[in-house]
């Protein structure tokens, strides 16, 4: 049997897109659970799209989820140049391969005319397919065109009669009538191929035996079948994953400005579980299981659990993905991955094991570190309007009489680990004859100057410790007469 080899062909256009990250990661499991090779290869021959340094963000983005390349333009490989900008002439050979045998054709139309050509074909209400006018011309008006330096396309020639059919390991048996294939442009005037001639040519060469692609090619894989056969090249195994969705009417999209993989990383989000959630975008294990490690993605990945229907990227089902996954960290590992978040609010200079079991089990997102932990460096200023609470029927002024009873009690109180913290504060809850929250809520606004904290005010003063607790409540109090 012929050796699995799949391919991801990004364009540098970027950031990573998450539907393009899933292709990758689909791409890249049916080869490692085959013993085959994943080939990186960026197409880049659009170059007025480019973005400076995204093909480095595109090598980065792949090793940091794990997903290594086994040959791709910074690692080679043996079916190189891995960048299509190098292999123009390349396409520019097989171009002329495809002009010998006519199944292409040199195109001199202007685009004046063209546009004029379009124009007509929407007052009549029709769909703009190129009207062939240069398949006609003679051997002769061709030098003709090219002696006189006229510029050309090269246009694939594709018969109009019967129908091109093949077979998708996702979509099953799709039929297209040739009539409704256009002549598309393979080879640009600057000599540059469109994706129509470089992805077959390419995948051929190298030996790509499973193209894995969006759905959104479904329609044109019939184009590139022609050229297979004009090239006589065997067919790969097409697998065409469905489209990822921003809601039910709009799909996901890197060109309308929706979150790539670096965007959710800055966000807070770990790259174990987007990868993760990614990969259940289209795919179900057909189990309930919902958590995986990569390597339990390997093992339980399979063609036959693709789906037809679109994938509504749900951003609060990956925040809940991302709360277990922050959960599962060791506390060493917490700490290490949490360290940029606590140095941004200064909290690093705090007990950060107290801070870890306090916080990693509230947290969904990392970034929610600095804002819940800024009142650690600096108590902020606060309104009195902070003081009520609606159910526990505080204010201001009945919250005085209970912060001085409060300060009596941490003032004499030696023990501010939280256990002991706790019980001592339970007890003045129970001497004043009040609810827990009659205390502990203007308690914690009076020690941390907000109303939302990791934990509450027993928590607050465990990381404040006993001298700083005090500065502040005896502030709070004095702010508050």
């Amino acid at each position: 049997m012929k050796q699995v080899r799949t391919r991801f062909a990004p364009s540098p256009t970027g950031f990573l897109h998450i539907g393009g990250l899933r292709t990758a990661l689909y791409a890249w499991l049916y080869a490692k659970q085959n013993d085959g090779v994943f080939v990186l290869r960026v197409e880049d021959t659009d170059q007025g799209r480019e973005v400076e340094g995204a093909k480095q963000v595109i090598y980065s983005t792949l090793r940091a989820t794990g997903l290594t390349y086994d040959e791709g333009p910074d690692v080679g490989g043996d079916f190189g140049p891995y960048i299509q900008s190098e292999r123009k002439q390349i396409y520019a050979d097989h171009a002329q391969t495809l002009i010998d045998s006519r199944a292409a054709y040199r195109c001199f139309c202007t685009k004046e005319r063209l546009a004029d050509e379009r124009r007509k074909a929407e007052k009549s209400g029709r769909n703009y397919t190129y009207d062939m006018h240069c398949l006609g011309l003679s051997e002769q008006d061709i030098q003709d065109k090219l002696t006189a330096g006229e510029t050309f396309v090269v246009r694939q020639n594709i018969p109009k009669d019967g129908d091109t059919t093949y077979s998708d390991a996702v979509f099953g048996d799709i039929t297209v009538p040739n009539s409704d294939l256009d002549d598309n442009v393979l080879l640009k005037t600057d000599g540059m191929p469109t994706y129509n001639l470089a992805n077959v040519v390419d995948d051929h060469l190298m030996g790509i035996t499973h193209v894995i692609r969006g759905v959104e090619y479904l329609s044109s894989t019939p184009k590139y079948n022609h050229l297979y056969r004009a090239f006589g090249w065997t067919l790969p195994r097409y697998i065409h994953l469905p489209v990822v969705m921003k809601d039910k009417q709009r799909k996901l999209s890197k060109r309308h400005g929706d979150a790539s993989f670096d965007d959710f990383i800055k966000k807070g989000y770990l790259k174990e579980a987007l990868l993760n959630y990614i990969a259940l975008l289209g795919w179900s294990p057909g189990t309930d299981q919902e958590i995986f490690t990569l390597e339990g993605l390997t093992k339980a990945f399979s063609i036959s659990g693709l789906s037809k229907s679109p994938a509504i990227f749900d951003t609060d089902k990956l925040t809940w993905m991302n709360a277990q996954y922050i959960r599962a960290l060791s506390e060493a590992d917490f700490i290490a991955t949490a360290m940029p978040y606590f140095k941004e609010c200064g909290a690093d200079a705090f007990d950060l094991k107290l801070i870890t079991q306090i916080m990693q089990p509230r947290l969904e997102t990392l970034t929610e570190i600095p804002v819940k932990l800024a009142f650690l460096s600096k108590m902020p200023e606060f309104s009195q309007q902070m003081y009520f609470h609606k159910r526990m029927k505080t204010d201001a002024q009945t919250s005085l009489p209970v912060l001085k009873e409060a300060l009596s009690l941490l003032t004499a109180h030696e023990d501010y680990s939280m256990e002991p913290l706790k019980e001592a504060l339970m007890g003045l809850v129970e001497k004043l004859e009040i609810k827990n929250g009659q205390l502990l809520w203007p308690l914690r606004v009076a020690i941390t100057g907000t109303q939302v904290t990791p934990g509450g005010a027993v928590e607050a003063a465990c990381l404040l410790g006993k001298e700083e607790t005090l500065n502040r409540l005896k502030a709070s109090i004095a702010k508050n007469k």
